[in-house]
């Protein structure tokens, strides 16, 4: 059995947590598409079985946020659940409307302290815990939309956030902070997209048992953001190349309407590679 369970994560849990009572509730080997901070809500795909092995395919799939800044103070770990580090002003909307272009597209962040980078083997968190000094280097992201919904108190506002993989929700609220020349730090983050995965679907984790999961099981091949292709060759399936039409690429691969796995088409060539059925 395998395929996509579309978790929607409580607050107060990691994300490992999350995958921990998915194995224990499906029996299978489970992990999940992107991290979500233990203080954050929302879409967190877990792959069953063989769907594990398709994360590299979705490490370019668009993530989409709802999130709120709180302006004027800020915390060591950039969220709710850290020690306050430093205080500042409360910015306007239209200063604050003003600097989101600078953060939009591709730009470079330098990710929390407090996050699961490895810095010489270790966890950055766990260096920044025991006051280590910390120098995470930039990396490029990419934020395709960073939108201002309103203001929901008088220290905090509210954004609608789409960006690419591996970017830093917490740090975009550092920094739009720094770019009105204020602090500030990430209040309250709920992920509400992850590639073809919605809110809209997503099931509580206390909704899972043993009984019931399969219910919730999404097809693999149906989050597949590939072209398909029918192959009932039995050579194909036996490990060596078929002549194909098609034209170069990757493929969904079925026999005779049956999900196989993923293949490759090269120079007129067809050869299956990962089985994922």
């Amino acid at each position: 059995m395998s395929g996509f369970l579309n978790i929607d994560k409580p607050a107060g849990k990691s994300s490992a947590h999350i995958v921990n009572i998915v194995k224990r509730v499906t029996g299978s080997a489970c992990g999940h598409l992107g991290t979500l901070d233990p203080f954050a809500t929302g879409v967190l795909p877990v792959g069953i079985g063989n769907a594990t092995r398709l994360f590299d395919y979705f490490l370019t799939k668009q993530k989409t946020y709802r999130a709120r800044f709180r302006f004027g103070v800020t915390t060591d770990t950039l969220d709710p659940e850290g020690k306050i580090a430093a205080e500042g002003f409360v910015p306007d909307e239209e200063a604050l409307r003003a600097a989101l272009p600078s953060l939009t597209g591709e730009i470079s962040q330098v990710p929390p302290a407090y996050s699961a980078k490895s810095v010489d083997g270790k966890r950055s968190y766990l260096r920044a815990r025991m006051g280590e000094p910390i120098a995470l280097a930039c990396k490029q992201v990419t934020v395709y939309a960073f939108d201002l919904v309103g203001q929901t108190a008088k220290d905090e506002y509210e954004f609608q956030i789409v960006c690419g993989a591996g970017t830093y929700i917490r740090a975009l609220a550092r920094d739009l902070a720094a770019a009105v020349g204020t602090v500030g730090y990430c209040s309250m983050l709920r992920r509400t997209a992850s590639g073809v995965f919605t809110e809209s679907t997503a099931v509580p984790p206390d909704a899972l048992t043993p009984e019931t999961w399969q219910n919730y099981l999404i097809p693999t091949d149906s989050v597949l953001p590939l072209p398909v292709l029918d192959c009932s060759d039995a050579r194909l399936y036996n490990g060596l190349s078929v002549p194909t039409d098609a034209a170069d690429g990757l493929y969904k691969l079925y026999d005779e309407g049956k999900f196989y796995g993923l293949a490759r088409a090269a120079d007129g060539l067809l050869k299956t590679g990962k089985k994922l059925c």
